[in-house]
């Protein structure tokens, strides 16, 4: 799994369907997991929460109302954007989708470049990275598509692991995480790796932050984790 890809669960029963989106959605740049029922995406979502959920209404064994409905009813994938996919195309049919918990309604059959732009503006809420956009935190600055980051207009040396810590942290200033979680974000839950390695990246990273000056912008939350400001 490349944990610099968005990871999107694809969750469609009809077979053809669920290949053609997969492969538009891989030619779009993000990771795919598929799934082809309600009770195999809450698996999947229960091994690594995706960053965005492609859900199919009808489906057999647990429909995506109810799929939708447990993700959006759970602290720990309540965040999770979900774009709902369904033939039903009255009005109360889309109402009732969004007011389970759908963050988009798409009517089926749809165009294929109208549900990429969808996908990129929900991940632009989530992933602002991955999406492309400049992250920003006092001085800090992070251009994902130059790969470049910055502290009060001097550039700094980052390596591949630092650089994806400080992405994460940077999506969301404030936010505590624990090693844990910063090792699915940055490492990927499928290698493993010492909770003691976080320590030692997120000490290089401090290093590089300051290493032009400037305060030490990442707080140590003892027995939680790191979050930046």
């Amino acid at each position: 799994m490349d944990v610099t890809r968005p990871q999107v669960l694809l969750v469609e029963d009809e077979p053809a369907q669920r290949e053609v989106l997969a492969y538009n959605l891989e030619a779009e740049g993000f990771e795919v997991r598929r799934a082809e029922d309600g009770e195999e995406a809450m698996l999947l979502v229960s091994e690594a929460a995706p960053d965005l959920v492609i859900l199919d209404w009808m489906m057999p064994l647990m429909s995506g109302i109810e799929v939708c409905r447990q993700l959006k009813s759970r602290e720990s994938t309540r965040h999770i954007p979900v774009i709902m996919l369904s033939a039903r195309s009255e009005e109360v049919d889309t109402v009732r989708g969004l007011e389970t918990g759908a963050d988009d309604y798409v009517i089926k059959p749809y165009n294929l470049r109208e549900l990429m732009a969808r996908v990129r503006t929900q991940l632009r809420r989530t992933r602002p990275a991955a999406a492309g956009a400049l992250l920003r935190f006092d001085d800090i600055q992070l251009d994902p598509e130059r790969h470049r980051v910055s502290r009060a207009s001097s550039e700094l040396k980052l390596g591949p692991t630092e650089y994806r810590l400080l992405t994460t942290l940077l999506e969301k200033p404030g936010r505590v995480f624990s090693r844990d979680q910063l090792l699915d974000h940055v490492w990927g839950r499928d290698i493993y790796v010492d909770t003691r390695t976080v320590d030692v990246h997120i000490a290089r990273l401090r290093k590089a932050l300051t290493r032009e000056g400037g305060g030490d912008p990442i707080r140590t939350v003892r027995g939680a984790g790191y979050a930046l400001g």
